[in-house]
Formats: C-alpha cells, sequence, structure tokens
C-alpha cells in the first residue's frame, strides 16, 4: 500500500515581492518587445550599431549574474539548514559577482560616452542604453536589498524557521538575472 505525502507548494518569499517582479517584467516585456518591433523598421542601422557593442563584456556579465544566481541560491540553502555565517559568505560572494558586472557595464558605458554616444545617436543607442542602463539600476538595487540581508542574517535575523526574507530578496535577484539572460542576446547577439 502506497500512501501520498502532501508537500505544501508555495511561491518562495512574500507575495508583495512576487507583484513587484511580475510588474518589472512586464515593464521589461515591454521595453523588449519595443526594440523587436522597432529594429524590424531599421535592420540594417540595428546590425551595424550591434556590432560596436563589446559582447565578450556582454559573455562575462552573462557569466557574473549567473554565478551570483547561483550563491544566492547557495544562501538560501544554507540558511534553511540554519547555518547563518555560509548564508552571509555566500551573500557576500553574490555581490561581488553583481560588483564585477557593475564595473565591466560602467567601463562600457563610459567607452561609449567617451565616443560620444549618447541617447539620441540613433534608434539602436536609445534602445540600448535605456533597456542596459534600466537593467543597470535594478542590479544595484539587488545589491542594496542584497546588502541589507547580509547585515539582518549577520544580526542574526533569520534561521532556518524565519527566512522569508531572504527567499524574497533571492527571487527579486533571479529576477534581475533572468532579465539579463534575455537583455543580452536580444540586443547584443541576434542579428
Amino acid at each position: 500500500m502506497t500512501t501520498a505525502v502532501a508537500t505544501e507548494r508555495r511561491l518562495p518569499g512574500d507575495l508583495a515581492i512576487w507583484f513587484f517582479i511580475f510588474a518589472e517584467l512586464l515593464v521589461f516585456g515591454v521595453l523588449f518587445l519595443s526594440y523587436a518591433f522597432t529594429r524590424n523598421g531599421d535592420v540594417a542601422l540595428f546590425n551595424a550599431s550591434q556590432l560596436t557593442l563589446d559582447r565578450v563584456g556582454g559573455m562575462f556579465n552573462t557569466l557574473a549574474l549567473i554565478t551570483s544566481s547561483y550563491f544566492v541560491v547557495r544562501a538560501v540553502v544554507a540558511i534553511r539548514a540554519d547555518r547563518q555565517e555560509a548564508c552571509s559568505r555566500w551573500l557576500i560572494a553574490a555581490m561581488g559577482m553583481g560588483g564585477l558586472f557593475l564595473a565591466i557595464k560602467t567601463a562600457e558605458f563610459a567607452g561609449k560616452f567617451a565616443a560620444g554616444v549618447g541617447l539620441s545617436t540613433n534608434t539602436f543607442y536609445m534602445f540600448y542604453l535605456m533597456m542596459t542602463f534600466f537593467h543597470y539600476m535594478h542590479v544595484i538595487l539587488g545589491m542594496v536589498i542584497l546588502g541589507y540581508i547580509l547585515l539582518k542574517t549577520r544580526n542574526g535575523g533569520y534561521f532556518a524557521s524565519e527566512h522569508t526574507g531572504i527567499e524574497s530578496g533571492a527571487s527579486y535577484w533571479h529576477m534581475v538575472d533572468l532579465v539579463w539572460i534575455v537583455l543580452f542576446p536580444l540586443v547584443y547577439v541576434i542579428r
């Protein structure tokens, strides 16, 4: 005789973060669709402008964010096991990868601005700067959230039986990662 074990299924974190994530994904979705439709109207301009982007830097940024998301997962696993110190170390590592992303992206922005590229240069650069800077700001917000979670963890604010805040922050961080995983090929690679 087999017995069914009832398992509780729930979204990780607080429900409010999921409303926020959904709203953010809608905004990025509208930007991505606008980019795709506009690109379709002037493929040659978009292809030529796209070739000026730093794909290697974009690839390293993709790897940095994927790695940081892995570190955030490890932080959640650690806190669920009541290992606050390990959770803190994983959060620091995730923030380090976020910092690497920001450093690479800042250098890319600086290079474009030094070359005279701005929002009014052409339609491609308007979308490129708008979407990547919007994402850049989300990475900064994500790092602030992870920093807050790190401080609260170090002060004993999270433990195995109460870690909803860490799950909420992790969910937001994964959204930021997901958006870049779509943004990078859309803007840097697909021709």
